[in-house]
């Protein structure tokens, strides 16, 4: 087996708490919100996902990296997470569709990682205390210098991130001869979203963050699409007039986590930084209008609250997560309008919320035969 320099490093909280381990091999200090997913694989995706950009993921199950990585299996062009936390970090791995190494693939983009870290009392803490800003350390920095770069990091509460992760210019997706046309806002979009939207007939233009109703409308589309992302969605201003726009129009709309909050707060709904979040693959998730019970994909640090949405006439609570009660899920009484607040597009539970994407394609059709 080939020598890895496991030299000693650490997780500093910014409680003042300190977490030891080792480095994974890449020196350096990192900093951001420190998160915890308790999901037991898609590693792949969760580093990629653009709505984890600014985070230190703790990986909760206890292996991470035995299955290396594959160009496929990603939700964006690059690694979105700030750093990695993890009990046992797999230097080999063993799969026969796999492109690289883990540690090749942090290699690549400079990710800072620690590994024999107590994830379970790590995890533990982070439950009882709340979520708060951290830095991982491999390069020997002395703590009091650590303390004080960290205090100068951003709280998540107020911040806006999609200017960050969202594309520059726009793009296509799908086929052009498709039968329905969508224009998506790119809050942090995930790739598997566009995937799910392309395989029922639709050819998606992609838009920045702070596009424009007009801009979005110059394409005819037949619906409109509001994308997942990071960070607070009470700065996207741009976003909320947008979606108001959008609605002032009925026109079909699907939001999905941030573009669900967007969607809230361009309605006067309030949203709040939750005191943990809810992050990975075995939330559940109850359908209030069918009874049935969903076990979905979680991203997320924000919610919106729920007393003010049941007081909205125009709205109805569609979703609730079982566990908390917290809103997984609107939709405007009087508007062709829905969102969730989880991913029907990781497909967890399965398939159980993949239906949410055939329901937009449903609104869309039921707008056109209005027309």
């Amino acid at each position: 087996m080939k020598y890895h320099n496991r030299n000693k490093a650490l997780l500093l909280l910014a409680d003042g708490t300190v977490f030891y381990g080792k480095s994974i091999g890449i020196e350096g200090t990192t900093f951001g919100e420190v998160c915890f997913n308790t999901g037991m694989t898609g590693y792949q995706e969760i580093f990629t996902d653009p709505s984890y950009f600014g985070q230190i993921m703790v990986a909760s199950n206890a292996h991470i990296g035995n299955y290396g990585t594959n160009d496929e299996e990603v939700e964006a062009d690059k690694i979105m997470i700030s750093g990695l936390v993890c009990k046992n970090f797999s230097f080999n791995h063993s799969r026969v569709n796999s492109t690289e190494g883990l540690k090749q693939y942090f290699e690549e983009q400079h990710l800072v990682a620690i590994s024999d870290v107590d994830t379970r009392a790590l995890v533990s803490y982070i439950r009882e205390n709340g979520a708060m800003n951290a830095a991982i350390c491999t390069d020997g920095t002395p703590v009091e210098t650590l303390k004080e770069q960290l205090a100068n990091v951003p709280d998540m509460n107020g911040l806006e991130l999609s200017s960050k992760v969202s594309t520059k210019e726009p793009y296509f997706i799908g086929n052009p001869d498709a039968k329905y046309k969508i224009s998506a806002l790119d809050l942090g979009i995930k790739k598997n979203i566009l995937r799910n939207l392309a395989a029922r007939d639709c050819y998606i233009k992609v838009f920045p963050y702070d596009a424009g109703y007009e801009e979005l409308k110059s394409f005819e589309p037949d619906g409109y699409f509001l994308s997942n992302g990071p960070g607070d969605p009470a700065p996207l201003l741009v976003a909320q007039e947008t979606a108001r726009r959008i609605l002032a129009e009925n026109e079909p709309v699907f939001g999905i986590c941030l573009g669900h909050q967007v969607l809230a707060l361009a309605n006067g709904i309030p949203t709040y930084k939750m005191f943990n979040g809810h992050r990975g693959i075995n939330h559940p998730v109850r359908n209030i209008l069918t009874g049935e019970g969903e076990i979905t994909s979680q991203n997320h640090g924000f919610a919106v609250e729920r007393e003010a949405l049941e007081n909205n006439p125009d709205f109805e609570i569609t979703h609730e997560h079982i566990n908390d009660g917290t809103v997984a899920g609107m939709r405007m009484k009087n508007k062709n309008c829905f969102s969730v607040q989880y991913h029907p597009e990781a497909s967890p539970g399965p398939h159980d919320a993949t239906y949410l994407f055939d329901q937009f394609i449903q609104g869309i059709n039921e707008a056109k035969n209005k027309k």
